[in-house]
């Protein structure tokens, strides 16, 4: 009868452990980047990036030619038409986030809705958006001048619809189960619990739904502008700079764009900032 020998223990020394540990984390003297700085430095690898292509393929328009069909075009230019989109965008915006955010209420008020309602906020981020523009362009009347498209504006609102829904429940069924137990012993509704519990414990993931949906509506609206019947809009800039072959003003207006709608989502952050700080681990 044979019997296994015992495993060798290897011992590990102290020093050899804390060697270890001590290249898992990072030296004393380092320094990570500041935000802005990351922010900085890919901004100047796009811009490095977009040169290259534009050096390779004669289509694209460099960085300085964008910049300068910026100044050519100038300032009432881009005012009349982006005034127009962002009317349109901003309205659409309520009215999703708005529409959004009673419903979710609701759901917490009347659970047995709830798969309706999130079946419906489904239903509106699986249709095709452009299928949904072409309706809309037959059923709805074009605006008068100045004003924005209710085309635009039913596309930015369908545009943040899900994502407001989505964020707005799981906020909302984010609450502490104690502190529910506490207003329904004291004979709370639900409306009661919601009022007074899941909208404070909701109120971080409500800010970062409204914040992702403003370059969302944005979007929507540009996207509906596409589809005509107005005078004045970022979608119909587009489309005539297309039809005119005039690269550069096409980027410009999409680099403005992307300006506009980056400034939004920033201003929409720093609101959320103040408003909720103990959600970006800041002092409350």
């Amino acid at each position: 009868m044979t019997t296994d020998a015992p495993a060798a223990v290897v011992p590990v020394s102290p020093d050899s452990r804390d060697s270890r540990d001590a290249t898992a984390l990072p030296a004393p003297g380092a320094r990570r980047l500041p935000p802005w700085a990351i922010g900085v430095l890919g901004g100047v690898v796009i811009v490095a990036l977009w040169w290259l292509l534009a050096l390779w393929a004669a289509a694209i328009p460099t960085p300085v030619e964008v910049v300068a069909e910026l100044g050519d075009a100038g300032w009432a230019y881009f005012w009349r038409n982006f005034s127009v989109t962002l009317a349109g965008a901003g309205t659409g915006y309520l009215w999703g986030n708005g529409l959004a955010l009673v419903l979710s209420g609701l759901v917490i008020v009347v659970p047995r809705l709830e798969g309706l309602i999130t079946q419906l906020a489904i239903i509106t981020y699986c249709i095709p958006i452009v299928a949904v523009g072409i309706l809309a362009v037959v059923l709805i009347q074009p605006p008068a001048a100045g004003q924005p498209s209710g085309t635009a504006v039913l596309l930015a609102s369908l545009s943040v619809f899900f994502t407001t829904v989505v964020a707005t429940l799981l906020g909302l069924k984010s609450a502490d189960a104690s502190a529910l137990d506490v207003v329904a012993v004291f004979g709370g509704s639900r409306f009661t619990q919601l009022v007074k519990v899941r909208l404070v414990a909701a109120l971080p993931a409500i800010l970062n739904g409204l914040q992702i949906a403003v370059p969302a509506a944005f979007l929507g609206a540009v996207l509906g502008e596409f589809f005509g019947k107005i005078e004045a809009g970022v979608g119909l800039a587009m489309t005539l700079a297309m039809q005119n072959s005039d690269a550069p003003r096409v980027w410009a207006l999409a680099l403005a764009s992307g300006v506009v709608a980056l400034a939004g989502f920033a201003l929409v952050g720093l609101v959320a900032r103040l408003v909720a700080p103990w959600s970006k681990g800041a002092a409350s």
